[in-house]
């Protein structure tokens, strides 16, 4: 199973930064017994794998040569694989770039390298044999990409940064198959590469007669993309990992 994380994007609301914001230290890890900072996206690394993804791409800008320094080709047991997006161009672009990779058979899970989000097995409980999304509860939906479902949990629209949200809930992940990660790339390609959010690309694929499906799995959820997320995740693994935050 892949693992799809985009990071080609320039940070600039937590700027100015030494290095790309996904190495910016968030809690620690120890390694061979001595304490060591944490990059947030190693939290969605993490994450991942307990998921069940052997292969982690990371879809880079030029110049974020320090992402691939920090991880290197193997972590963990998965394979790490690098792609780059020659100019910033929205996530679905971005996560394109890495369509050569998928195969139709193969499931493929995505999130974002700038969030810290719990439970960290919440990944396990989105299904493989569809495109599906994990849901989190938070205080300002308006905000994130807000998906409304119906009773039985079937994505009705994706709100993309929509004042009018009509739910709490907002996808912090997805997973689908691969053969659905090729219907999207299509799609978005016969759309002509329009559409910058995979929200606004899901709702023309659901308006097709495309299905997708939420789980509410997720029970806390940061954006650790400028100083008071940064602050927020610090909180948030205080109170969950309290060794994490030290």
């Amino acid at each position: 199973m892949w693992g799809i994380i985009p990071a080609a994007g320039s940070g600039t609301r937590i700027q100015p930064l030494a290095f790309s914001k996904e190495l910016l230290p968030v809690g620690s890890r120890l390694e061979n017994g001595t304490e060591r900072p944490r990059a947030v996206s190693e939290y969605l690394v993490e994450r991942m794998l307990r998921g069940g993804a052997d292969k982690i791409a990371f879809v880079i800008a030029p110049g974020k040569f320090d992402i691939l320094q920090y991880y290197g080709n193997r972590l963990d047991g998965a394979d790490f694989a690098y792609v780059v997006q020659p100019r910033p161009g929205g996530l679905c672009d971005a996560l394109f770039r890495a369509h050569h990779l998928i195969h139709p058979s193969e499931p493929v899970m995505i999130g974002l390298p700038d969030t810290v989000w719990f439970p960290e097995d919440a990944l396990a409980a989105l299904p493989d044999d569809r495109l599906s999304f994990l849901l989190f509860p938070v205080d300002r939906p308006e905000l994130f990409d807000a998906v409304v479902t119906d009773e039985a949990g079937r994505v009705r629209e994706i709100r993309v940064k929509h004042l009018d949200a009509g739910t709490r809930w907002i996808w912090g992940a997805f997973k689908m198959p691969g053969r659905v990660f090729h219907d999207l790339h299509a799609l978005w390609r016969g759309r002509g590469e329009r559409d910058e959010y995979i929200g606004t690309l899901v709702n023309a694929y659901i308006d097709e007669g495309g299905e997708a499906v939420a789980v509410r799995a997720g029970t806390s959820y940061v954006d650790v993309g400028t100083v008071r997320g940064y602050r927020a995740a610090i909180g948030l693994l205080s109170r969950a990992l309290p060794e994490a935050a030290e």
